[in-house]
């Protein structure tokens, strides 16, 4: 996370304290958020502002009018793929999803360019069994993200060496190892990143030139959703939800993008619009025109019983259009 700041490029170095690495860029210690943050914090002043991405969702504050630099965090996708895999792999489009929300958060706040960025890739390897580790060189080794060693040791069959001057890796440590395969030094794992493949080092940067307000777009409009004429209670984890739109002869020819989610009583995603056809599989929206009236295929967690509210959502605000509340009743 430190070589996204400011003068990373040249300045940022890793030094061996106790058993681990700190990163420091000049001589400002980088080892959790709020030293990362210090660091714009002090080239900035005024003009600069922090918070999570979630915060800055929910937030119903303004942005002060002296901030231009505005930096949103978020560790969702990292903290649930590290815990968590196999079941948590559709949480990376809720954060998606507030992201969105937020990019329209900013154009309303006056900002015009946004950037959003990672600090690395990861590689998901669903298919790993039992046995699928790297066994480390020898040499003395200081580990990273599950496949990256820094110290001093010996190239094998199995992992690579490389000078850290020649990658332009900077620190107390002579050389860098990784995997030739893509298996981690750790047993166990679905979810690694640090390695040398294209997955784990190719990071994308997206940056959005937000221009002024063109043509008005429809965004009122009446949304109607109902299950089974009326049935309150589903037997399938891919129950059909109907939904209506509504417009008058003034909103005809307009596209109108809708969200559609199933929450538990706590707000969480239980259930979501299975990508395909009608759902866009990026976004996981439908588009529709007044009028329209169409049947979408919600996709239900598999480990969720109980309550739930479907409900249609405004993709850039998350402003609910009207909702359903329905019951799980599986047969077993």
């Amino acid at each position: 996370m430190a070589s996204l700041l400011p003068g990373a490029g040249k300045g940022l170095a890793l030094v061996r304290k106790d058993d681990g690495l700190v990163p420091l860029l000049g001589d400002a210690v980088l080892a959790n958020v709020n030293q990362r943050m210090e660091v714009l914090r002090k080239k900035f002043g005024d003009r600069f502002a922090e918070m999570g991405l979630n915060d800055f969702v929910r937030s119903k504050q303004e942005t002060p009018q002296t901030v231009n630099l505005l930096v949103l965090r978020s560790v969702d996708i990292d903290s649930h793929l590290e815990n968590n895999p196999e079941t948590t792999l559709g949480l990376l489009h809720d954060t998606l999803k507030r992201i969105r929300v937020a990019v329209h958060k900013l154009a309303k706040a006056g900002f015009h360019d946004v950037v959003i960025a990672t600090d690395h890739g990861f590689f998901l390897n669903a298919q790993a069994q039992p046995g699928d580790v790297c066994v480390k060189p020898a040499g003395t080794w200081l580990m990273v993200h599950d496949r990256c060693l820094l110290g001093d040791g010996a190239a094998d069959s199995h992992s690579f060496v490389i000078s850290a001057e020649k990658l332009g890796v900077r620190g107390d440590f002579n050389q860098v190892a990784g995997p030739r395969s893509m298996a981690p030094y750790k047993s166990g794992l679905l979810y690694f990143h640090g390695g040398a493949s294209l997955q784990e080092l190719v990071v994308p940067v997206l940056t959005i030139r937000i221009e002024p307000a063109g043509a008005p777009v429809l965004e009122q409009a009446t949304v109607h959703i109902s299950y089974k004429n009326g049935a309150t209670r589903t037997t399938t984890r891919l129950p059909v939800i109907e939904v209506l739109l509504e417009g008058d002869i003034f909103s005809q020819a307009a596209d109108f993008e809708i969200l559609l989610e199933a929450q538990d009583k706590k707000g969480n995603v239980v259930g979501e619009a299975k990508a395909g056809g009608l759902v866009n599989q990026a976004t996981g929206t439908l588009t529709l025109k007044p009028g329209e009236r169409v049947q979408v295929t919600l996709k239900m967690q598999m480990d969720f019983e109980g309550k739930f509210t479907v409900k249609a959502l405004n993709p850039t605000t998350l402003a609910v259009y009207c909702s359903l509340a329905l019951e799980t009743d599986y047969t077993v």
